[in-house]
């Protein structure tokens, strides 16, 4: 008897259930049956809720079972009930489906909800299906086929270390599947940076998406022409109602399967205007001119927001912002500095970490040519300015450190700071910055929130800070060397201010 293709399966259970089958379902047993038959081993399938994914991932392993009853499948979900869910679902379609009478063991077989094993011709140590929470131990296991349902939950997703917990726990995947086996991810996005974005976010410091290079079938319940993918459930009428009972975004991240945080953040980074254009000084008769593109700069902020002593906490941040003869600012640089140990036998091998962080801020200033920094002395911060001035001297540029005590919330700062320049489209970024935690935090930032919020804090401190007009003349004791920061150093023998 020749075998059942998945369609056919899929036909044949519906049937016997006296349902019909939908095109969408239809859709994805095709997609899945060929990237099994073509020797595609790393699959994505995202649907919006409700839309049965689950149930024909199920019907799936079912499939595979009556292929080779060998296969040894196992299912990692957020929590065991959910994969155990799954798990009982497949169950039941291996006692009922009409193909598949000859795999139900007799007498004292392993036959129980959370794993269950087939009547099969192979020894094996593991069972035909197993049910596994992320958070379970799976060490020792191994499977043919991995099956992630719905391993992303708002629960898992919502912070910076949950995010990084779960692609951790995920990475031990590959310690289980056995070669040239699969994965299967079914689920949709909680998150922005979701494990299912097909684009990578700079700001996370990956360098691909979390998936990158899987094979993805996407189905949002509003096809592109604007209709429904499923209009014998879901009908115009249905949408607008799933909409108006639930909020915009989440509708957008679970119907639609876009890739927005569940809940709105304050901070649009979409507001921002990147730039990668370089900075350029330009030197002529003792006197400098420095623009970004065509903008000259006239003003500079630099805000230093000290810490140490914490791997979790807050970092010690400085920032750097310009001001154009527009009014408009431009975020050129952000460092978040760290205290390093220094071998015994190097030059400043008993600076301590208050020193080593002050060297950083003043070869940072030294690096922007600015003028000013603003030092903010609450906590820790109160002995700092001397020692950046020492350093400052020591490295022989000249430049005032201005203390400052803040009694304003941090949460009030950041939103006064960024309302009205955001809301006026005045702030640039450099394209690094991207690449720095910045935006990540804008983007997850909250009044009430938990996250880090350093770099906002600093870039918050330059924008309230009083502005310092750029110098028209060099400040350094000794000419530092441009070239070095990634300016660009033009000599105009002809320039006239």
């Amino acid at each position: 008897m020749p075998i059942s293709g998945f369609a056919e399966f899929v036909w044949i259970w519906d049937r016997m259930l006296g349902l019909g089958v939908p095109a969408h379902h239809r859709n994805m047993a095709d997609w899945l049956e060929e990237c099994w038959s073509t020797g595609r081993h790393e699959l994505l399938l995202m649907a919006f809720r409700s839309s049965g994914k689950s149930t024909l991932v199920g019907l799936f392993c079912a499939w595979l079972l009556y292929r080779d009853a060998n296969v040894r499948i196992l299912v990692l979900a957020a929590d065991l009930e959910l994969a155990k869910k799954m798990v009982r679902n497949v169950k039941r379609i291996v006692e009922r489906h009409p193909l598949l009478a000859g795999l139900v063991p007799g007498g004292s077989a392993d036959w129980g909800t959370e794993r269950f094993t087939v009547k099969r011709d192979a020894v094996l140590r593991d069972p035909s299906m197993q049910a596994v929470g992320i958070g379970g131990n799976i060490t020792g296991s191994r499977a043919d086929v991995v099956i992630c349902d719905d391993v992303e939950v708002p629960k898992n997703s919502d912070t910076t270390h949950k995010r990084a917990e779960l692609r951790e726990k995920l990475s031990e995947i590959a310690y289980v599947l056995s070669p040239g086996g699969t994965q299967l991810y079914v689920g949709t996005p909680h998150s922005f940076y979701s494990i299912y974005a097909d684009e990578v976010r700079p700001e996370t410091g990956e360098a691909a998406p979390f998936l990158n290079g899987f094979s993805r079938f996407v189905l949002p319940i509003v096809n592109k022409h604007g209709t429904s993918n499923w209009p014998e459930r879901f009908d115009a009428g249905a949408i607008a109602a799933i909409k108006a009972r639930t909020t915009a975004r989440k509708f957008q991240s679970q119907m639609m399967l876009e890739m927005v945080a569940p809940v709105a953040g304050m901070l649009d980074p979409a507001k921002l205007h990147f730039y990668d254009a370089a900075r350029e000084i330009e030197h002529a008769n003792g006197r400098l001119r420095l623009r970004i593109g065509d903008r000259n700069m006239v003003a500079s902020a630099c805000h230093f927001d000290p810490s140490f002593g914490s791997a979790t906490g807050d970092g010690a941040v400085v920032a750097c912002v310009y001001i154009c003869d527009q009014g408009e600012y431009w975020l050129h640089d952000l460092a978040w500095l760290r205290a390093s140990v220094v071998p015994e036998d190097t030059e400043n091998a008993r600076m301590d970490e208050a020193s080593q962080l002050c060297a950083q801020v003043a070869a940072f200033m030294a690096g922007h040519h600015l003028p000013s920094v603003r030092v903010e002395t609450n906590g820790i911060g109160r002995f700092l300015p001397n020692i950046l001035r020492r350093e400052l001297k020591s490295i022989g540029w000249a430049a005032s450190v201005v203390e400052h005590h803040e009694s304003t919330n941090k949460a009030t700062r950041i939103e006064d700071a960024f309302g009205a320049v955001l809301g006026a489209g005045l702030l640039h970024v450099h394209e690094p910055v991207r690449k720095t935690p910045f935006v990540r935090q804008m983007r997850e930032w909250h009044p009430d929130g938990k996250d880090h919020d350093d770099g906002l804090d600093a870039v918050a401190g330059c924008i309230l800070s009083e502005p310092v007009r750029l110098p028209r003349v060099d400040m350094p004791l000794k000419r530092a060397d441009w070239r070095a920061y990634g300016g660009i150093f033009n000599a105009e023998n002809a320039f006239n201010p």
